[in-house]
Parts: structure tokens; sequence; C-alpha cells
């Protein structure tokens, strides 16, 4: 195995980057969001306001299944909260899904910024492509560095 393979691997340390650019920008106040993987693991941008949430396992597997079944966004109501799920995939990578959870927001006032959150979930997407894209090409830098460094390839 190349030791630069592990650099842009999927999974864990794609979902992390892309948690840690997006949950910077979220407003304090805002809509709580988490990135799950397939394995169940969760990044939410704010773990204290995401655990009040009460949001089952249970749920989450069923809002899952219900995206893997191609219905994107799914749209459901938790207590007081309004759960938008959808799939969260670059072009190489399956991440999971990302849920973007809005405390106080009825069914209704959900359905009405149906336009706004969907944005919000391209947005998203957008920027897990473009981080695995320069996860991609730093990885190419980094293997002709070393090409270079072990005189395998000249600078002609």
């Amino acid at each position: 195995m190349d030791m630069y393979d592990s650099l842009s691997s999927p999974g864990c340390v794609l979902n992390e980057q892309i948690a840690r650019q997006i949950f910077d920008i979220l407003p304090e106040q805002g809509p709580v969001m988490a990135i799950i993987d397939k394995d169940g693991h969760c990044w939410p941008s704010d773990s204290e306001r995401f655990s009040k949430l009460n949001i089952s396992e249970s749920i989450l597997r069923e809002l899952s299944t219900k995206v893997d079944d191609g219905a994107e966004p799914v749209v459901t109501q938790v207590d007081d909260c309004s759960i938008v799920a959808a799939q969260l995939a670059t072009e190489q990578t399956n991440c999971g899904y990302v849920i973007i959870a809005l405390p106080q927001y009825s069914p209704d006032s959900t359905l009405i910024n149906i336009g706004l959150i969907e944005i919000l979930l391209n947005q998203v997407s957008l920027i897990a492509r473009l981080i695995e894209k320069y996860n991609h090409l730093y990885e190419l830098q980094t293997k002709q560095f070393s090409l270079y460094a072990r005189g395998e390839i000249s600078s002609n």
C-alpha cells in the first residue's frame, strides 16, 4: 500500500474535514447539523444542542433508510424540531448523510423554507466535493515531490 493513499481516503477523514469547514460557518443559534457516516459515526455541529434534541438512533436509521430508498430530502418532526436528511456524497465517496435539525420549526415552516434548506444541502455537497478534489490534488502533488526527491523524475 502506498503511504499517500491514506491522505484522501474516504470515510472518517473526509467527513471530519467537511464537518470542520461547514460547522465553523454556522450561526451560533442557527440550525444544528450533523454528518453521519454509513457506520453510524456522528459529527454534530454542536454536541450539546444535538443531544438535547433527543433524536434517537432508530430515527436516524429510519431517515437514512428513506434517503437510501431515494426520497430526498427527507423531512420529519421530532417533538418541536424539524429534521431534514439527505445523502452526502462526492464524485468518488459516499460520505453518508447530512442532517439539519431546525429547533422550534413546525412541519409547515420547514416546508415553506424547503428551497433555502435545499440550497444549504447543495452547498454542503459542493464543499464536500471541493475538499475531495483538494485532497486528490494534494496527494498527486505529494507523490510528484516524492518522485522528484528520489530522482525518479527530473525538473526538465
